[in-house]
């Protein structure tokens, strides 16, 4: 099944500008969980008006995320990565549009990347806009946090499950000592214009698009989808599960990305 499905992707990928649209699903083998995978429970974000409207919102966040940083911080890029950069590096992919926010498209060496959500590895400051490198942060934050305990189980993007975070001392802006927000988009926010015509752009150098690991239930992503669907582009799907574009698509790969990407290569 995994040779059948890597023969077929190849044949998809042949004579055509591909670009990719990725999500969790690429990231899951390097072990970071995903929000609806399999067995996953149901899991409420975070949203970007609670964050920035209350101190307390924004001390739980930080508190789990200190926790959870590790996760984000050791992941590598898995043999999923390692192809799609490799498919691209020999002329076969445009670029990688990616929903992910951990910086492995580019820690494989993919080139063109559109982070449409951003990325956990910058955080800025919600006063002055300034920003800092968020392993940089975590250093402060342990240094102001000094004897505070926290442990719980990771989860997506990072985070992690704290009961105590009251006595967390929430990092501040070191320009102006103003309130920080990791730099993605969350829950609620919409994605940036520039970012969005940038992705947009790389979307229209291609005349195939293929979803790599995401089930399409937000529109940010989505929106590719009805865009190729709207101009008649072939669309391929890879993914474990349904996907909201299975519909629309001209070839579905039910497989795990980290075996089947490497053996379009071989």
């Amino acid at each position: 099944m995994q040779m059948e499905a890597a023969v077929a992707l190849r044949g998809f990928l042949a004579g055509r500008r591909v670009v990719v649209l990725g999500g969790a699903g690429l990231s899951t083998e390097s072990g970071i969980p995903d929000y609806r995978g399999a067995g996953r429970p149901a899991r409420t974000p975070i949203m970007h008006r609670d964050f920035v409207r209350s101190a307390a919102v924004r001390r739980r966040y930080w508190a789990r995320a200190f926790v959870g940083w590790n996760a984000i911080a050791t992941a590598k890029p898995n043999p999923a990565h390692n192809a799609l950069a490799a498919l691209e590096a020999r002329g076969d992919l445009v670029g990688v549009i990616t929903q992910n926010v951990d910086e492995l498209h580019q820690a494989a060496g993919s080139a063109r990347v559109v982070e449409l959500h951003g990325s956990l590895w910058r955080v800025r400051c919600l006063a002055c806009g300034a920003s800092e490198r968020r392993d940089a942060l975590q250093d402060r934050m342990a240094a102001d946090n000094a004897g505070w305990q926290g442990a719980g189980e990771v989860r997506p993007d990072g985070d992690a499950d704290v009961c105590n975070f009251d006595d967390f001392m929430l990092p501040t802006c070191l320009a102006c000592g103003g309130d920080l927000k990791p730099d993605v988009v969350m829950f609620g926010d919409n994605v940036a214009r520039p970012v969005l015509d940038a992705a947009l752009a790389l979307f229209d150098e291609a005349d195939a698009l293929l979803v790599a690991g995401s089930s399409l239930a937000v529109w940010s992503g989505f929106r590719f989808v009805r865009r190729a669907a709207e101009r008649a582009m072939p669309i391929a799907i890879a993914n474990l599960g349904p996907t909201r574009g299975d519909s629309f698509a001209s070839l579905r790969i039910e497989a795990r990305l980290g075996e089947v990407l490497p053996e379009v290569l071989a």
